[in-house]
């Protein structure tokens, strides 16, 4: 990790931080829709469901470059936020960490709502039986029980959002020290000769972040699993 400099530290610190923003701020929405899509049948659902996985399948440019036109300092959205509640998203890291919950939604809801999906409904009856209320089932019953998938929902989320490049450098570029991440960083150095040391650094660093969230849900949707007798 020697061939890291202060610009390649401050790229691998930013993305942890949008990563973890990201996932904080998309995970009640994706409950949420995942809930939704699970439980519920209404007009317009197949919609909506498109609606929520278009990231997965658009390129992530043109998620970016929609982002930058509606939340951008003259987008509708961006100049609401800007003049409204003083908050800037274009060129910033948190409009990267917006960028990283767009793109990572998708996975998150994907795996939610599988979790979701797995539920045996006669707990929930049961519960019902015993006159409990719906909010109540919702929160003693379906949520702990839909815990290992919402587990794997935030890795698959943080995993996505820690990789994520074509939306953010789209929307907020790639400046060091304020809106490169990693995925930028590395681009930028593949650009520069006699960088390959940092690259690999960096492709290094990449690598154990990914496995170590992969395998710390694994451990944690496993201990999960066990508490809910599943």
């Amino acid at each position: 990790m020697g061939a890291l400099g202060p610009n390649e530290w401050a790229a691998i610190t930013l993305s942890l931080r949008v990563s973890l923003v990201a996932v904080i701020c998309a995970l009640p929405f994706a409950i949420a829709i995942a809930y939704v899509l699970a439980r519920k049948q209404f007009v317009g659902r197949q919609l909506l469901n498109v609606v929520v996985h278009l990231p997965l399948v658009m390129p992530p440019v043109v998620t970016g470059y929609l982002l930058l036109v509606i939340f951008g300092a003259q987008g509708p959205a961006g100049r609401i936020l800007d003049q409204w509640f003083g908050i800037t998203l274009g060129f910033r890291w948190t409009g990267a960490a917006l960028a990283a919950a767009v793109m990572a939604f998708p996975l998150m809801v994907r795996a939610i709502r599988l979790g979701f999906e797995a539920i045996d409904p006669g707990l929930e009856d049961a519960a019902a039986t015993l006159g409990a209320t719906r909010w109540r089932i919702y929160a003693t019953v379906t949520l702990p029980l839909a815990l290992p998938g919402i587990f794997a929902g935030v890795v698959l989320g943080f995993a996505k959002a820690l990789g994520e490049f074509g939306a953010t450098i789209t929307f907020v570029a790639a400046i060091p020290g304020q809106t490169q991440t990693i995925p930028s960083a590395i681009y930028g150095l593949l650009q520069v000769p006699n960088s390959g040391a940092a690259v690999v650094s960096l492709v290094v660093v990449s690598i154990i972040l990914a496995m170590g969230a992969l395998l710390l849900s694994e451990v944690l949707a496993q201990r999960m699993a066990r508490k809910v007798g599943r």
